[in-house]
């Protein structure tokens, strides 16, 4: 399976993507993490030192032996690099997870392509179309990442919203960008919701949208947050919450 996840910043996204990992992973599924929000903190949920992580993005000697160019360099690079043995080699293992740290690409004007961005992609589209293992990113909201091949294979998109207004704005907005690129399986879990009236609004504010499931607010979330941990009692209403939209995610995912 392969999942990602998008919203507007501190809605959860991290929060959901590490509950989703553990979850599979419990279920006995090999699970890659991939954090391609630049300001995304996967590694210190998963309990890993973020100072000894280097991202893809920034890995200069191996992006100039891929690509046959340095990292901004301009005039002609591999567009299509070798990138099969990257989950093995550049991954940080934590817990039986992997995580790849895809880092900020610069965006050349005019439609140009830079070597790192073209390592990334390769990267991005390998582990979506060719690796067995559930896969699960973290996005920005505007899903910059993902070119129109690589979304087309994605089992579904998650948007993450809490109750305001201006989450579900943005949720619609990623729903649109998701929609130019290909990406058409779109489900929503809220987070952050204190109560039936919390729900209702999500609901109301977003009629034409699949909900996946609800989280609860909560302060041992916001805790973990701060001590820079991402685990959760197991019998916690988090992580049961979280635990039936891993099930019902599963079930969507026809068998192969």
């Amino acid at each position: 399976m392969k999942i990602a996840v998008s919203g507007k910043g501190g809605v959860g996204k991290t929060t959901l993507v590490l509950l989703l990992a553990r979850h599979f992973r419990d279920r006995g599924a090999g699970v890659i993490l991939v954090d391609a929000d630049p300001d995304g903190n996967l590694a210190a949920g998963l309990g890993i030192d973020p100072a000894a992580v280097v991202p893809v993005s920034a890995m200069k000697e191996l992006i100039a032996e891929r690509t046959g160019a340095q990292p901004g360099a301009a005039g002609f690079f591999k567009l299509n690099p070798r990138v099969d043995d990257l989950p093995e080699t550049v991954a940080i293992e934590k817990d039986g997870i992997r995580l790849l740290v895809m880092g900020t690409v610069r965006k050349g004007g005019g439609g140009c392509v830079c070597p790192e961005s073209a390592l990334v992609r390769a990267l991005l589209q390998h582990l979506v179309l060719e690796r067995d293992e559930v896969v699960i990113m973290d996005m920005e909201a505007g899903i910059e990442h993902l070119g129109r091949g690589t979304a087309r294979a994605v089992d579904i998109l998650i948007v993450v919203v809490e109750p305001g207004r201006r989450s579900i704005e943005t949720a619609h907005r990623v729903r649109t960008l998701a929609g130019d690129i290909g990406l058409s399986k779109i489900g929503v879990v809220g987070n952050k919701v204190r109560n039936a009236q919390d729900e209702a609004f999500l609901r109301e504010g977003m009629p034409d949208f699949d909900f996946l499931g609800f989280i609860p607010y909560s302060e041992a979330v916001i805790q973990a947050d701060i001590s820079g941990g991402g685990l959760y009692p197991a019998d916690s209403p988090v992580n049961a919450a979280a635990g039936e939209i891993a099930e019902r995610l599963a079930e969507q995912k026809p068998a192969t």
